[in-house]
């Protein structure tokens, strides 16, 4: 029987305390509660459409901005994921997904192989849902790239409305992850690397 792929975390700083948990062969179940209502919805998205089951409990300081939320939750996610692959033996490492929303045509790819970067190519007409800026969906793909160590490009090829954009990219990104953190039976628990180590 395969290894459980799951983690949990709890971080806390002045700005933020946040509790989740992960498993990445999940069925896309997801309770979230980061205050940040239009967040939430996006990270139930993310869970839904990449097959994860996640629970994130996040409390911050969302009356001066929702930037420390939404950057630390990054971050946790980040670190969750890095978690739950371990050594990466017999994963695919490299994931990539298009996918149209509406009037969006959004691209991800995605390689798990430690080497944090991130190329994000998103112009928006309009940058609020309401008083969600989605300009925070940059700094919640930074922070989840860099502690994950992944090389992640997200380019939105076309769009307008902005919560169509943000849920494209976030639809995209969690179908790109689940095809990179998946297993694939004929690496027959080796690593996906000709260096030895990723």
């Amino acid at each position: 029987m395969a290894e459980e792929r799951i983690a949990s975390l709890e971080r806390e700083t002045n700005e933020t305390q946040i509790k989740a948990s992960l498993n990445i062969d999940g069925t896309g179940k997801a309770e979230i509660d980061t205050g940040v209502p239009f967040f939430d919805h996006m990270l139930t998205l993310f869970a839904a459409h990449g097959l994860f089951d996640l629970e994130v409990v996040a409390k911050g300081d969302v009356k001066v901005d929702y930037h420390h939320t939404v950057e630390d939750v990054g971050i946790v996610l980040g670190q969750l994921f890095k978690n739950a692959v371990g050594d990466k033996k017999g994963m695919h490492r490299y994931g990539f997904f298009i996918l149209p929303m509406d009037e969006c045509l959004g691209r991800v790819a995605i390689d798990l192989g430690n080497r944090p970067f991130l190329d994000y190519q998103v112009v928006a007409p309009t940058s609020y849902v309401r008083d969600f800026n989605i300009v925070l969906v940059k700094e919640f793909c930074r922070a989840f790239s860099n502690t994950l160590g992944a090389n992640l490009h997200i380019k939105l090829e076309y769009g307008e409305e902005p919560h169509h954009i943000a849920e494209c990219i976030f639809k995209c990104m969690a179908r790109a992850v689940d095809m990179a953190s998946s297993i694939d039976s004929r690496l027959e628990g080796l690593l996906p690397s000709t260096k030895g180590m990723l």
